[in-house]
C-alpha cells in the first residue's frame, strides 16, 4: 500500500483523488524539464520512505509522517527544477508566460475559480478549486490540465516554431486540507520566484497572480 500521493515520474493515467469542492494545489512543467537522474534518485528516496513509514504501527502517526515526507519530497522535486541546468526554459519566453497566464485567467469562473499562480521558467503552480457543473458533478482535474495543455502546447508550439511535446504528461496534485494549508501553499507559490533567486520579493516577478 502506498502511503505517498507524490511521484517524481508515473503513468499519464494515473487516477487523481478529487474530492468535490476541494482546492487543488497543481504543479505541471515543460517535457524534459528534468534529467532522468534526478528522477530516478527521487523515485529511489520515495521507495526508502514508503518503508519507513511501513514500519510505524499507529495509523495517526503513520498518516502525519506522510504528510510531513509529501512536503518534503515535492520540495527536492521544486527545487530541482528551480535549478536544473538541463532541458527547455520556455516558458521564461514572456509571449509563452503570457499565453499561458492568459489561458490561466479564461477558466477562472469557467471550470474552476482561480486563487493564484507562479509561471517558472520550466514549471507552473497553480492553486484553484475546481467548479460544479450543471448535472451536479465537479469539473475534473483531468479534464482542465488535458485542455489546458492541449491548447497552450498547440499555441507555444506556433510561436516558437517547433513541433513535439511541449508539457511533460504527468502532474502533481494535493487536495488542500484547510484554511491554514491555503495560506502556506499560496505563500510557497507566489514566493517560488524568490526562493529561485530571481527576484528579490514576491510582487517583482511578472508572472505572479494571488486573486485580490
Amino acid at each position: 500500500m502506498s502511503h505517498l500521493s507524490f511521484r517524481p515520474f508515473y503513468r499519464r493515467h494515473l487516477p487523481h483523488i478529487q474530492p468535490p469542492g476541494a482546492t487543488l494545489f497543481i504543479t505541471f512543467r515543460l517535457a524534459n524539464s528534468l534529467p532522468r537522474a534526478a528522477i530516478g534518485e527521487l523515485m529511489a528516496e520515495r521507495q526508502r520512505v514508503e518503508k519507513n513509514l511501513e514500519q510505524i504501527a499507529d495509523p495517526a502517526e503513520r498518516a502525519r509522517q506522510a504528510y510531513l515526507e509529501e512536503r518534503r519530497l515535492f520540495g527536492k522535486w521544486d527545487e530541482a527544477l528551480d535549478t536544473s541546468q538541463q532541458g527547455p526554459r520556455w516558458l521564461a519566453d514572456h509571449r509563452i508566460a503570457e499565453l499561458v497566464a492568459e489561458s490561466l485567467h479564461y477558466r477562472d469562473g469557467r471550470v474552476y475559480t482561480l486563487h493564484a499562480f507562479c509561471i517558472m521558467p520550466n514549471h507552473v503552480h497553480l492553486v484553484c478549486t475546481p467548479l460544479e457543473k450543471s448535472d451536479g458533478t465537479y469539473h475534473s482535474l483531468t479534464a482542465i490540465l488535458h485542455f489546458l495543455k492541449r491548447y497552450t502546447a498547440r499555441e507555444a508550439n506556433r510561436i516558437l516554431g517547433r513541433g513535439g511535446a511541449f508539457w511533460q504528461a504527468e502532474s502533481y496534485d494535493h487536495v488542500v486540507r484547510d484554511e491554514r494549508e491555503f495560506r502556506r501553499i499560496i505563500a510557497y507559490v507566489l514566493n517560488n520566484p524568490v526562493k529561485a533567486g530571481l527576484v528579490s520579493t514576491w510582487e517583482e516577478w511578472p508572472w505572479n497572480y494571488l486573486k485580490g
